[in-house]
């Protein structure tokens, strides 16, 4: 996550400007350490069961929503009535020594890289409380500092339907903003931003403690507004995903518009405005 903290131009060096606080740079780097812990040992804790449920449902006879297996010598991935197969990537796949494994997900996208799954919950619980904490820290200095209000939410005028589809038709020709525009974030960058900052990260937390037994008897209004624990892993799964898919999405625009000069500017705060 970014923020562009309005600063003039650097005079000794013309077009370098001031564009992320140290607050947000350490927050970003901080997220990348421990979403990365969390999804590959969440990925081990899926293996235990690899079934998604919706409602008061999770025996193994029970109809699944989306199911990781394996059938005879070939895997695969069933969604609803579609199955796909997906032998060599998931279901049924290879290890280091050669031999085949059915398992959900390889070893080489899970921590640990062998199937333990009382390892993969102390790492996953241990980073889910610094993630936690790093989302409340940020978004109490977010508030404090105006930098929803004044970097990330659109105006009314960005939300209009023709200023939305004009950045599409940017992004889609790889025209990215250049000079002063390149200051600030466009409209996309903006709802994306919003939706992983104000829905999909506390989804992931408060469906993350909707699972915690303990955590049921102390709230147990998280299982009634979640529909139950297996509703809840169910949504907790789809947000991570999604959480995925925009990580993705980000570094392929991060390495389209300049690696070195984006990258940058998330380690030193300092980036330079492409010329117009």
């Amino acid at each position: 996550m970014a923020d562009s903290k309005p600063a003039g131009t650097d005079m000794a060096r013309p077009g370098l400007v001031y564009r992320h606080r140290l607050a947000t740079r350490t927050w970003h780097w901080l997220n990348v350490v421990t979403l990365f812990v969390m999804l590959m040992s969440g990925l081990t804790i899926f293996n235990a069961h690899p079934r998604l449920y919706w409602g008061a449902y999770g025996a193994d006879q029970d109809q699944a929503w989306l199911q990781i297996g394996a059938a005879g010598d070939r895997g695969y991935l069933r969604v609803g009535d579609l199955a796909i197969d997906t032998t060599g990537l998931l279901g049924r796949w290879t290890n280091e020594a050669g031999n085949p494994v059915n398992r959900a997900f390889p070893s080489w996208a899970t921590i640990p890289s062998s199937y333990n799954l009382a390892l993969a919950r102390h790492w996953h619980l241990f980073f889910a409380w610094i993630f936690a904490g790093g989302i409340l820290l940020y978004a109490l200095w977010s508030l404090a500092s105006r930098h929803l209000t004044r970097d990330l939410l659109p105006t009314r005028a960005e939300l209009r339907p023709a200023h939305i589809l004009h950045d599409i038709g940017q992004h889609a020709r790889l025209r990215f903003p250049k000079g002063e525009a390149a200051k600030r974030y466009n409209v996309l960058q903006k709802l994306a931003y919003c939706a992983v900052l104000l829905v999909l990260l506390p989804l992931v937390a408060l469906t993350g403690l909707t699972m915690s037994p303990a955590l049921n008897t102390a709230w147990p209004w998280l299982l009634d507004l979640f529909g139950g624990r297996q509703s809840a892993r169910s949504l907790h799964f789809v947000a991570a995903t999604l959480i995925v898919l925009f990580v993705l999405v980000h570094v392929a625009m991060v390495v389209l518009a300049g690696p070195l000069n984006e990258i940058r500017s998330m380690v030193t705060g300092r980036y330079r405005l492409p010329k117009e």
